[in-house]
């Protein structure tokens, strides 16, 4: 492009040229070299003075343009291209002389406003979704618990030693009902232990309990079984500990009394107390920091008043571990108790399916640099 001033005659004695690259143009350039081939030779005063006449320079002119197919398929040029693609809205906007001149242009201004009040609207829903993740989503769900055993008599003309002495097997085994879930969860999943107490006086007291405990290299399964010598019915009780996410704590049983529950997760016990502060007007009107306990706060946290960020320290000694779930069950050796099945349902929490799709969602639109990249190329080629 020849600037301003310049003279296609010859006769001027400075030449200004200037090369614009707009990011906007270079998809619908050809890449073809019959067509247009930006190289150090477009550049060189020879080439110029073949279509514009003798030109003298006051200075060399040297201009390095890497190759345009290169240049198209590198991600500076998409990434440039992309940053034009959210350029400000204001270069969006056409003059006013435009749309004085072409009428039906108010339709395009219509859609600019209307695409603006839709970016506020989903860039609100995103923060208002990034913020409903932070928090746990759960829903109650039914755990059935299927507990059964089955008796092995003694075969005295049995080979092995296994098969000579009677013994029981008892297994104890779950699912979720009603799981719209792709990926059944396993039974052991549920559970932070597992502790099985058996007779003492048949089993002695070092062989009645049998445990299990999650550890972090711990196999899921989809349930248990326990497997002991005897032929007569035995008493046992089983104590399974739910494996809360995020944890939960029992309360004293004053705190408990006082906010009216029994099991929760630290947070909420801690905006349940916030709330009975608010409700029952114990802040300080003067310093807001400190709360005056009522009789109840002082028969709990044995100080006339405190800091509420003290509150969490506090409660330390008053959270206990949760109360496990406990079954009594016999284990009977009767023939006709073997296809017997002792059914349970246990309320458990579950993720709520809205979260994966919530997420799913903000990896969709934080996808969407990736989905102009594809677009672009998609453009490149169709261009070259």
């Amino acid at each position: 492009m020849l600037g301003p001033g310049c003279r296609p005659d010859g006769l001027g004695s400075r030449l200004s040229v200037t090369i614009v690259t707009c990011s906007r143009l270079l998809p619908l350039l050809s890449p073809s070299p019959s067509l247009f081939s930006l190289s150090p030779s477009l550049t060189s005063p020879l080439f110029i003075s073949s279509y514009l006449g003798p030109i003298s320079f006051p200075s060399p002119l040297s201009l390095t343009l890497p190759p345009l197919s290169p240049l198209l398929s590198s991600p500076f040029l998409f990434h440039s291209l992309l940053s034009a693609k959210r350029r400000k809205m204001a270069d969006k906007i056409l003059p006013q002389r435009i749309r004085e001149l072409v009428p039906e242009s108010q339709a395009y201004m219509d859609l600019l406003a209307f695409e603006r009040k839709l970016d506020q609207t989903i860039m609100r829903k995103r923060v208002d979704i990034q913020e409903a993740l932070k928090r746990p989503m759960k829903q109650k769900r039914k755990l059935r618990l299927y507990i059964s055993n089955t008796f092995n008599p003694a075969k005295p003309d049995a080979d092995d030693s296994d098969g000579s002495i009677a013994s029981w097997e008892l297994r104890v085994e779950g699912k979720l009902l009603d799981d719209p879930g792709k990926l059944k969860r396993k039974f052991s999943s549920f559970f932070k232990s597992l502790v099985i107490e058996l007779d003492k006086d048949l089993y002695g007291p070092d062989n009645h309990l049998v445990e299990w405990h999650r550890t972090a290299t711990t196999q899921e399964t989809d349930g248990f079984q326990v497997k002991r010598p005897g032929d007569v019915s035995v008493r046992c009780t089983l104590l399974l500990m739910l494996d809360y996410q995020p944890p939960q704590f029992k309360l004293d049983p004053r705190l408990a009394r006082l906010l009216g529950i029994h099991t929760q997760t630290r947070s909420c016990i801690i905006q349940a107390l916030w709330q009975y502060v608010k409700t029952n007007k114990l802040q300080d009107s003067h310093d807001k920091e400190y709360i005056n306990c009522d009789k109840y706060f002082q028969q709990i946290f044995d100080c006339p008043r405190l800091k509420f960020s003290e509150i969490p320290q506090r409660l330390t000694n008053l959270l206990l571990p949760p109360d496990p779930i406990v079954i009594n069950h016999v284990i009977s050796v009767d023939p006709n108790d073997q296809k017997k099945t002792a059914c349970y349902d246990i309320d458990v929490e579950v993720e709520d399916p809205l979260k994966s799709q919530m997420s799913s969602f903000l990896l969709s639109t934080a996808n969407q640099q990736e989905i102009g990249v594809c677009l672009l190329e998609s453009v490149r080629v169709c261009v070259s």
